[in-house]
């Protein structure tokens, strides 16, 4: 019997509806168990998606890490969790499409795609250029999309499978100081909605995490060092979210990664469709006193 078999027939029998709910109850109730499960993250060398790969991979996921740059500092952390690192810029079709059918080819299937790369623009409307808004959209929007494109098929061969889109909590209202960026993230929650109906069928499910503000990111951190005062601008952060004020920190990328191990965890089975702000309360309005 092959490999690809072997993980096929694991994979369904994970997946196959209990014989009652009670039973299906139990399932999720036990530790995550990603043994057999073949993952990618995008964006995965810092921040929110280095936290997934390593916290998947600890579960026992098989994990690809695909990002614009790779870090010397992650190689041996990466290395000794399993984790495989490609370079992938997801604004180019083909660099998905590579990076997805390497893992296919390598690990004979796909269980996981977290699309977590992305980037910030902090600008008006009126100072946005066709270069900013199409570095923003393609980078924030189309890169997901072109993941999805190629997991989708990979997903339906091996019995379905488990997408996860970071968005933000901008795309959950807007935001005045980056429009562009909230219309980004808006759109990548509407892409995540759209999908997870059309690809029901398959036992693919599509969800997205709504971050922010989560400290001690590739893109927290450019804002911060940009801000005029850096530790003045963190808080008026923290301030902006309850429960960070509350706390008085910022989130915890790590904080993001639990929640996108639940969404493609059996634990999720039945979840599909849904965006869940990790934001400590920002997108719920305006803030008590």
């Amino acid at each position: 019997m092959t490999t690809e078999l072997t993980c096929d027939r694991n994979y369904r029998s994970q997946h196959d509806a209990p014989r009652n709910a009670h039973a299906q109850l139990a399932a999720a109730m036990e530790p995550v168990d990603l043994a057999s499960r073949v993952a990618i993250v995008t964006g995965g060398e810092s921040g929110i998606g280095r936290a997934t790969a390593l916290l998947l991979a600890q579960h026992g996921a098989q994990v690809y890490v695909g990002d614009f740059h790779q870090l010397p500092e992650n190689r041996e952390q990466f290395s000794d969790a399993g984790i495989k690192s490609l370079l992938c810029n997801v604004r180019v079709e083909n660099d998905i499409r590579a990076l997805i059918d390497t893992a296919v080819q390598e690990a004979n299937r796909l269980d996981i795609l977290v699309n977590n790369a992305g980037i910030a623009m902090v600008k008006q409307i009126t100072d946005v250029t066709e270069d900013d808004w199409n570095a923003c959209i393609d980078t924030n929007l189309k890169g997901p999309f072109f993941g999805c494109k190629h997991a989708v098929r990979h997903m339906r061969d091996s019995g379905g499978g488990a997408i996860v889109n970071t968005a933000s909590n901008a795309g959950l209202l807007p935001r005045a100081h980056d429009p562009v960026y909230s219309i980004s993230k808006q759109a990548l929650i509407g892409l995540t909605k759209s999908l997870a109906l059309c690809h029901s069928k398959d036992r693919i499910r599509v969800n997205a995490v709504c971050p922010g503000p989560v400290g001690d990111t590739a893109m927290m951190n450019a804002d911060l060092d940009a801000a005029s005062d850096r530790d003045k601008t963190a808080q008026q952060m923290i301030s902006a979210s309850p429960l960070a004020a509350a706390y008085e920190r910022m989130i915890d990328p790590e904080e993001v990664a639990q929640a996108i191990l639940y969404l493609v965890s059996d634990a999720s089975m039945m979840v599909t469709g849904t965006a869940i702000a990790i934001d400590g309360g920002k997108s719920l309005g305006v803030p008590p006193k």
